[in-house]
This record gives C-alpha cells, structure tokens and sequence, in this order.
C-alpha cells in the first residue's frame, strides 16, 4: 500500500504556503519554499528545525539579493547525525526565546529587527556560534554565489590579479 502522509498535489502545497505565511512549506521529511522553486530532503533534523535554522541563517547573515535555496545549501550539513541533538536543542532555545518575548515561534516572528533581538540574546551560546562560524564558509564559499557578490573567483589559476584589473583604481 502506497504511504499517503508523504504524498502532496501542487494544491496542497499552495494551500499550506499560504495558510503559514512564512517563506517555507514544511512537510513529513522536506522544507520547500513557497515562493521560489527548490526543496531540501532532511534525513536526521525536524523539517520545522530545517526551516528555523534558514531563517537564522539568513538573519545572521542578511542579503537581500541572495535566495534562500543558498542558506538552506549553507546550513544542510548540520542535518547529520552528529549536529541533530545540539541543532534540535539550539532551535528549541531559539523558539522558547521567542516565545518569551510574546512571538510564536522564531519563523513566525514577522520583523527581521525582532528576530535579530532574539539572536542577540542567544549570541554567546555555543549553537549561536557553532551556526555563525558555519554560515561564513558554507555560504561564502558556494561558487554559485560568488557572481552576486561580484566576486570572480580564485585568481592563480588565471595568472593572479596583477593583469586582471588589480591597478584599476579610478576612484582615485
């Protein structure tokens, strides 16, 4: 018999987006956006944990101009068996926090400004700082990024950045 919990039409899914408000679609074993297309598959964390550890990801590091797909590519590797129980715990930190100052759960807090208040005070725990380590090279260091930051990529393999506009400076 074919297992129906894992099973959603393109009705349902449009139907769940809109009724969470938030950015992500969170289903038995995916986060999906609702606004964009990708998905992730989480084998070890809680989809919802996938979907927080997102949005704390792009509120650490905001850029506008950067899709979530490269956050959700940045923080997979905490969806491992070694990093689930201090990702689950941190996550539930998180959302107690949130709830403490009169918010639902931290993806449902509405303002970037109040979720950065409840990071500032999680900043010295050591899942805070374990995720803002990870974000700068598991971010930074996707070469599809790369272009939209205005980075051209490594430089050696080219000769270096001597002949390759290092002297340009016309803001002189």
């Amino acid at each position: 018999m074919k297992d129906q919990t894992s099973h959603m039409t393109r009705r349902d899914l449009l139907s769940r987006s809109a009724a969470l408000g938030t950015a992500f679609v969170v289903g038995t074993s995916y986060v999906a956006s609702s606004t964009a297309a990708w998905a992730m598959e989480v084998a070890h964390l809680q989809p919802a944990t996938m979907a927080t550890l997102i949005q704390m990801a792009r509120d650490i590091y905001p850029h506008d101009h950067v899709a979530d797909e490269y956050y959700a590519t940045a923080v997979k590797g905490y969806d491992s068996e070694d990093a689930k129980d201090i990702v689950e715990a941190g996550i539930a930190a998180l959302n107690a926090a949130a709830v403490g100052q009169g918010f639902p759960s931290y993806v449902d807090t509405g303002w970037e400004r109040d979720r950065v208040d409840i990071l500032r005070g999680m900043e010295n725990s050591a899942f805070f700082q374990m995720v803002r380590g990870g974000l700068v090279t598991g971010l930074y260091n996707q070469k599809a990024v790369w272009p939209l930051f205005g980075y051209e990529g490594e430089s050696y393999s080219q000769g270096g950045y001597i002949d390759r506009g290092f002297d340009d400076i016309n803001w002189i």
